[in-house]
């Protein structure tokens, strides 16, 4: 689906509201884990050596969002993901940060051969 150009104001909170969502790192790290498979909340907190408390708090934002799913499996919740589309995003993050990554290397790398004193490598 092609987004409208120019957006309109609510669509363009609804899309910053989503990217805030997932635009914290522990929260992110949740949902690398959950690519994996379902876990609970502790299997979660183990993994990350973060607080339950904490892990519950960003789930909860995770899950409030619609990004996550949750059920109950005796006393434990288990949660797994309800939006796959966030991986899509996340992969489209992390190919411009290769590319940006690539860029500089070779910009560092050029600098380092023109500097007096270096020879290039060969």
């Amino acid at each position: 689906m092609a987004l409208p150009s120019p957006l309109t104001p609510e669509l363009a909170e609804m899309i910053a509201s989503r990217l805030r969502v997932i635009g914290e790192p522990l929260r992110i790290r949740i949902l690398d884990l959950l690519r994996e498979r379902d876990l609970s909340v502790s299997e979660i907190t183990e993994r990350l050596g973060t607080s339950q408390q904490n892990a519950s708090k960003h789930l909860g934002i995770l899950l409030q969002a619609g990004v996550v799913s949750r059920r109950k499996h005796g006393n434990a919740s288990i949660y797994s993901i309800a939006d796959r589309g966030v991986y899509d995003l996340c992969e489209q993050v992390c190919g411009g940060l290769q590319a940006q990554l690539a860029e500089l290397s070779a910009l560092v790398e050029g600098a380092a051969s023109t500097r007096p004193g270096t020879t290039a490598r060969g």
